[in-house]
Formats: structure tokens, sequence, C-alpha cells
């Protein structure tokens, strides 16, 4: 049996690249499947070969960045399966080139897809998983939320899809619905556009791994074997399995209990410039674990005294 025996699992943006090695990857553990694209054809093509394969599978085209098409796709996972176990909020855009060539209809078009559609869909399908009491939603996120030159409107988007998964973990704690991300590393035609515009054109996929390499952290996340699971950012790259830190306030701080520019300037220089935080891809030993409040409390304060 595999480990999503019985489930309905919804995934965006699978009518290729990581979304359809992801979604294949499901019906191969057992669930039953919804195929989405906003291109149709792809999207029955791979429902076809999941169904040919033994799966079992439906396809529905939609365009996420439309609420009601939003709840479409949701509902036919509700209509075909009779619920909603998981939903993989794949489906995204990708541009590179620099801010210094901003163009705003692009701009839109990012934030559309990767924010607004992921955010459609993560409501219609949390409307439906509180009330069932269980659920999980998989976002996919990227590195460049981390700090890639050239890359700043998708890093942006991808930064947004961030931190709305962690404060959907918090709000949804205790309702039985829980919220990671996939940060996912491929070959894709993204990082074809990508190693193009960086000089790889002898093979801008060189060193890059097989979408299919994705599909167990997705796998894991929306299986049981992840309860107790949520707010998480995890990661396969290369073999290496990598869990992200979440932004954090650096301890402890200075304090006075008014402060000038002066002031801040000498605070600065004498406490925080050999701290500060490097911008960009990079890692980092894990630390001590913080209060559990969410918030940095009183008493936390008084610790760091």
């Amino acid at each position: 049996m595999g480990m999503l025996e019985g489930k309905a699992i919804v995934i965006t943006g699978s009518g290729q690249g990581i979304g359809e090695a992801c979604i294949k990857a499901a019906a191969r553990q057992g669930a039953s499947v919804v195929v989405n694209d906003i291109d149709a054809g792809a999207c029955e093509r791979v429902a076809g070969e999941i169904r040919d394969a033994g799966g079992s599978a439906i396809a529905c085209p939609a365009d996420i960045t439309d609420w009601a098409e939003a709840g479409r796709l949701i509902d036919a996972c509700v209509t075909a399966f009779g619920r909603i176990d998981g939903l993989v909020n794949n489906a995204g855009l990708f541009r590179v080139g620099s801010f210094l060539d901003f163009d705003p209809s692009a701009a839109r078009a990012l934030v559309s897809v990767n924010v607004i559609g992921t955010m459609h869909c993560a409501a219609r399908a949390a409307q439906v998983m509180a009330a069932q009491g269980s659920g999980s939603i998989v976002n996919v996120t990227s590195g460049a939320h981390m700090g890639i030159a050239d890359m700043s409107i998708y890093a942006a988007t991808k930064g947004a899809v961030a931190s709305m998964t962690y404060s959907l973990a918090l709000e949804f704690n205790g309702t039985g619905v829980r919220v990671n991300a996939l940060s996912p590393f491929g070959a894709t035609q993204m990082t074809r556009e990508s190693g193009l515009y960086f000089g790889r054109t002898d093979d801008p996929h060189k060193g890059v791994q097989a979408p299919e390499a994705n599909a167990p952290v997705v796998e894991f996340l929306l299986s049981d074997r992840a309860e107790g699971v949520t707010g998480q950012i995890l990661r396969i790259d290369g073999g290496d399995f990598q869990l992200y830190t979440h932004p954090a306030l650096l301890l402890p701080p200075v304090h006075r209990d008014g402060w000038t520019g002066e002031e801040i300037a000498d605070a600065f220089d004498e406490h925080w410039r050999e701290r500060m935080v490097p911008c960009g891809v990079w890692g980092m030993e894990s630390g001590p674990v913080p209060s559990t409040s969410g918030y940095w409390s009183k008493k936390d304060k008084e610790k760091q005294a």
C-alpha cells in the first residue's frame, strides 16, 4: 500500500515539469489525483498517462488567478472523490532580468499567479479541509526568496509564499490542517531560462537534478507520516535533504528607553555591524529552539539580560 492510499490530491500546474512529476508520484503512492494546468491539453495528457498506468486521475483545466475558477478546481476534487486531503500550490511564473529593466505587466502577472493564485487555491481548499478536520497544503516557494541577483520580482513573490506558509500554519494550528512548503530544484523551463540568462548556453540544465527528485518531499508532506509537521520549508538538492530556517530576530537586542539617529549609528557600529546577516542562498548550523509562543516575550528578554 502506498503512503497516500485513499487520499484525494490536487496539484496545480501539474501539466508539465515538477508538478507533473509530483502528481504522477502521488498517484503511484495510491492517491486519486486532480491534474490542473491552464493548458487543457497538458491536463488531459497527464491524467490519461496516470490512468493508463493504473492510477485514478481526472483533468481540471482552470486559471487559478480567478477566484471562481479556483473554487471550481477544488470542487472538482470533492465531486469526483468525495473529499480533498491535499493541495500542492505548484503553478507559477518565472522571470529573470535586471530590475533596472522593470516591466510592470510582467510583475503583475507573476504576483497574480504566484501569490494571488496560491492564495485562491489555499483558501478554497482550507475551507473544505477545516470542515473535514484534516488536510495538507503544500505551497511551492523558492530559494530565490533568500536573495538572487536579477530575480527580484520572482523572489518577492516566493518570499510572499514563504510568509504565507508560516502564517497559515499558525492560523490553522489545532484544526487538523497542516501548511508546509517545498523549495524545488529541478530541470524545467524555468531553470532553462535562468541558465541561458546566466550564460550556460551549451547546457542550461547542467548540474540541475531531474524534476522527479522533488516528488518524495511532496509525498511525505501530503502523507500521514507528516503529522505534526507544519510551517516548514523542505528541499532536496543533489541528494541533500534540507530544512529551511525561518526569519528571526538576532538576540540579544540593544536596549535604550529612547533613541536618536546618532545613538542608532553608534549602537549599530558597536553591536550589529560585525553580525550583519548575508543576503543570498546560504546555510547555518541549527541553534536553540525559540519560545513556542511565536512571539518574543518579556520573559525571553529577561533571560537575555
